[in-house]
């Protein structure tokens, strides 16, 4: 602790921490700052639903799909350890060779297929698909969920 002394009065500054850099304090000046790697709740006290706190359980496989001006590929991935269970892609050897085009109605059927086959393999029967904010579901995606649902997959799917 470092004190100096100007007279009568004493000037106090904090301990050094161990690395020779002050520990600052947060908001609440309750505990030393830390980097966190999840952002700060504007509400502390907000209620967390049941269905929010196990839908991850409930529901464990969540359905990716990718389509791009060349290529379609599709997931099957576990929520809650964020492993792929089963991927299918249109630029994978098996089905390169195959299609005319990789990118058109029939080939994200393909994809379908071959993807309802694997998550079969896994033991995977029900999954969620939820699009994402710049995709309509319409089109090669509701083909290729289309294509799961008819090999056997039970695709539960959320329209926000």
């Amino acid at each position: 602790m470092l004190c100096l002394e100007f007279g009568h009065e004493q000037v106090h500054w904090a301990p050094r921490s161990f690395f020779g850099v002050e520990d600052f304090l947060d908001d609440d000046n309750s505990k030393p700052y830390t980097y966190q790697k999840g952002k700060k709740s504007k509400n502390p006290n907000k209620h967390i639903s049941f269905k929010q706190r196990t839908g991850a359980y409930m529901e464990p496989f969540t359905l990716d799909i990718l389509i791009s001006k060349r290529f379609v590929s599709a997931s099957l991935t576990h929520r809650v350890t964020c492993k792929q269970v089963a991927v299918a892609g249109t630029n994978s050897k098996d089905i390169k060779a195959v299609l005319k085009s990789r990118c058109d109605i029939p080939a994200c059927l393909a994809v379908g297929q071959i993807l309802a086959e694997r998550a079969r393999e896994a033991d995977v029967y029900t999954a969620t698909y939820t699009p994402r904010d710049r995709d309509k579901f319409e089109g090669k995606i509701r083909a290729v969920v289309q294509s799961l649902i008819d090999n056997g997959i039970d695709i539960k799917v959320y329209l926000d």
